[in-house]
């Protein structure tokens, strides 16, 4: 033994054992104890111990009957897991004989028989189904039997299958592991069943049939075994292209026509509503068959199929058939599921967006268009504004789409009608903001005025609006009928935000007039306290700029002397303070507050400046007839038929009219109401209101237009002192861009003639759609 000690032990053994199955040999080793000193050099001491591990020489044989009585064993034992009766062996002796014959090399052979005995049991499992009736009624219980019984033929191959690779499983992780071209053993199990019983043509059909029969008794409504369907198709899923060749294309097919079908006629029997609940309720439905037993891989076209086939083909029709009943009927829920439904399908949000903005045109067209609508107008658009808002917000899901074409929407229905709607927002804002709006806090009232300037937004005209909106504003400055001056200022701050400060510029102009007017009027006080004579009446006056309020149209009438000194009084102050100004008096614009004794006791009249003249005459007789009455006091005829009205007719009757009659007519008389009574000392008459006549809304929009005329006119000068030469369409299209109002190309091209004609401009001599700037 030359230096033994120094060499690497080399194992080589077969471990095991066998209980029962002839024993291989086991670990050969030889071993070498010193105890002498020298040894062969290795410089050991003399206490020292040496154990040396030797291979064998030649690797052991096994005896020449140990890998036939093996698998013998191994046999007997599969044999036993497939007849469904107890192993005689131990399950660990059967591994252990499993590995032992893997260790020599037995594995290739091993495979092989093991598979045989598997091919041939299988086999035998078809003569079982080829005895089964094939030719059956679709509805009879032999198809759900044949169903359970090849379900139960799966269930103990798999069974089977599992104890089998459990026993060789050294088998599965050593030599099938290493041979890619082999099937592991439970594969190897998959694949004889699908070659020797589904591959089979007539189990195969028998079982999809069966399976797809199920699935209809289950749409219809029926109850099935669901674990049955479940164990079937998952038996084909796992059997590879089974499910994907033989079931799901014919399973895809059957669905496909029943929902094409289903589509159809429930189309025709079933309102829109119920429809779409079903729609649902089957894509729930199908859902949850991928959850519970269909394979995940087929719900996307499963799912698809069914949107397909009972949404997709009907968008048009689901449509045209309800949505605009939902929308009338403001069915928020029914509406909601209409979206989401239509979400699910390519191009149904589209169609839906179109049928939406159809419906707002054609709604908000009823309203606008519509002349005995006018006095509602503006609050049915507010109502439908808010209504479409709540739907886009609840049912919409805040969808900008639907949100942007809804603009779109009002902008192009509330513009159907020129003017019209601008001229009824500023009246219905003049009917808020007035004294006497009980039915609004400051809140509730900031509320209503920022759904109005949602509302102005999409008005093209907004001029028109301006021009009536200046007009009440002024009568509720100068008569005190303003409901909250902070309220006015907000609307003022909203539409200068909207507009833009040269729109608001004449309107500010009106409330700096009433501020410094007060200014004044406490200066005039002052003045007449050093006033020899300073009289019996208390005059206010309002100063106003010419330039910022409407246009009124003066009226001469006879005031008394003691008006008239109080006139000139003022006039005289004022003008001392501000040279070269004019003062023109409104008589139209007047109140006044006068004191009178009845019977009963005394009272105060809040009366415009018609009614005072036409009361003071009392003082000087108690009765007048109406000819007499006009002399006197120089009111127009219509002015003063109102007042009179107002006086002898209205709920305080301080006069009495003869003959009796709701109209001032010519002869009548009046007499003073000495009987007068009333619960209230200071009583408010009002004027008998004029409706605002046709004459007068006509008026006020012309001035709008020849306003309008200016501004062009302006915008050309503009444009063309910058540019000094432009073509036609350039000039027009520029214009469109900087005009903040609607105006058609042949107004643009009579205001472009205009200017040529007084020499503001001049056409090219060459080319006639060539304009120069005139400097």
């Amino acid at each position: 033994m030359a230096d033994e000690s120094q060499k690497k032990p080399h194992l080589s053994a077969l471990v095991g054992h066998t209980n029962g199955l002839t024993k291989p040999p086991s670990l050969a080793a030889t071993a070498t104890r010193s105890t002498g000193g020298g040894g062969g050099g290795g410089g050991a001491t003399a206490s020292s111990k040496k154990l040396v591990i030797k291979n064998f020489r030649e690797r052991p044989k096994l005896p020449d009957n140990y890998t036939q009585d093996t698998w013998q064993k191994l046999h007997e034992a599969v044999g036993a897991i497939q007849s469904s009766i107890s192993i005689k062996y131990n399950l660990e002796e059967l591994y252990q004989a499993v590995e032992n014959l893997c260790s020599y090399k037995v594995s290739a052979t091993l495979y092989k028989q093991l598979r045989q005995v598997c091919e041939e049991h299988v086999k035998a499992q078809i003569l079982q189904f080829k005895e089964y009736p094939f030719v059956m009624h679709r509805n009879s219980l032999d198809s759900l039997l044949f169903l359970k019984k090849i379900n139960k033929c799966w269930q103990d191959h798999c069974r089977q299958m599992i104890m089998i690779r459990s026993i060789f499983l050294f088998l599965d992780r050593t030599y099938v592991l290493q041979n890619s071209v082999l099937p592991s053993i439970w594969d190897m199990g998959l694949e004889l069943f699908r070659n020797h019983i589904i591959s089979d043509k007539q189990v195969q059909t028998k079982t999809i049939d069966g399976i797809l029969l199920l699935i209809e008794r289950e749409r219809n409504g029926e109850a099935v075994d669901r674990s049955l369907l479940r164990s079937l198709l998952s038996m084909l899923s796992d059997l590879q292209q089974v499910y994907k060749e033989s079931f799901e294309q014919r399973f895809l097919e059957e669905t496909n026509c029943l929902y094409a079908a289903e589509g159809q006629r429930l189309m025709q029997e079933r309102e829109v509503p119920e429809y779409l609940h079903h729609v649902s309720k089957r894509l729930e439905e199908e859902g949850d068959r991928v959850i519970t037993y269909l394979d995940h891989s087929t719900q996307k076209p499963l799912i698809a199929c069914v949107e397909k086939q009972l949404l997709g083909e009907h968008l048009s029709a689901i449509l045209q058939k309800g949505l605009d009943s939902l929308l009338d009927e403001n069915r928020i829920s029914d509406l909601t599921q209409t979206y989401q439904l239509f979400s699910r399908v390519k191009g149904g949000q589209q169609i839906l967006l179109q049928h939406w903005s159809e419906y707002i045109k054609n709604f908000g067209t009823t309203i606008v268009v519509n002349p005995e609508k006018d006095k509602d107008m503006v609050q049915e658009l507010l109502d439908f504004k808010d209504k479409v808002d709540h739907i886009i917000e609840v049912c919409f899901q805040k969808n900008e789409k639907f949100i942007n074409l809804m603009k779109e929407s009002f902008e192009t229905f509330i513009n159907k009608r020129p003017n019209k709607p601008a001229e009824l927002i500023a009246k219905y804002v003049d009917s808020k903001l007035r004294a006497g709006n009980k039915e609004a806090t400051d809140e509730e009232l900031e509320r209503i005025l920022d759904k109005i300037m949602i509302i102005f937004r999409f008005i093209h005209g907004k001029d028109v609006f301006e021009a009536f909106y200046k007009k009440d504003l002024a009568k509720r400055l100068l008569v005190g009928k303003s409901a909250s001056v902070d309220a006015e200022k907000s609307m003022l701050s909203k539409l200068k935000h909207e507009c833009g400060a040269a729109f608001t510029s004449k309107l500010e102009g009106m409330f700096k007039d009433m501020e410094l007017s007060k200014d004044v009027m406490v200066q005039f006080k002052q003045y007449m306290q050093n006033q020899s004579d300073p009289g019996n009446i208390d005059l206010t006056v309002n100063i106003l700029t010419m330039g910022y309020w409407p246009t009124y149209t003066p009226m001469e009438v006879h005031l008394n002397s003691e008006m008239i000194k109080l006139q000139e009084v003022f006039k005289t102050f004022y003008l001392g303070k501000h040279s070269g100004r004019k003062l023109q008096w409104q008589t139209t614009l007047g109140h006044a507050v006068l004191k009178a004794e009845f019977k009963e006791g005394k009272k105060e009249f809040q009366v415009s400046l018609f009614q005072t003249l036409v009361l003071l005459m009392f003082n000087e007789g108690d009765e007048f007839s109406f000819e007499e009455i006009k002399m006197a006091t120089g009111v127009e005829d219509s002015e003063l038929r109102r007042t009179l009205q107002s006086l002898a007719c209205g709920k305080a009757r301080v006069l009495i009219k003869n003959p009796k009659g709701k109209d001032v007519e010519d002869g009548d008389k009046f007499i003073f109401n000495g009987d007068f009574k009333h619960k209230l000392f200071r009583i408010k008459i009002n004027q008998i209101q004029m409706k605002e006549t046709v004459e007068e809304q006509v008026s006020t929009t012309e001035r709008v237009f020849q306003d309008r005329q200016y501004q062009i006119d302006a915008a050309i000068v503009r444009i063309m002192k910058m540019r000094k030469t432009l073509g036609h369409n350039l000039l027009v299209s520029e214009l469109y861009n900087q005009l903040k109002f609607p105006v058609k190309p042949g107004d643009l091209k009579k205001r472009i003639e205009s200017l040529i004609d007084r020499d503001y401009m001049e056409r090219d001599k060459d080319n006639p759609n060539q304009y120069h700037y005139v400097a």
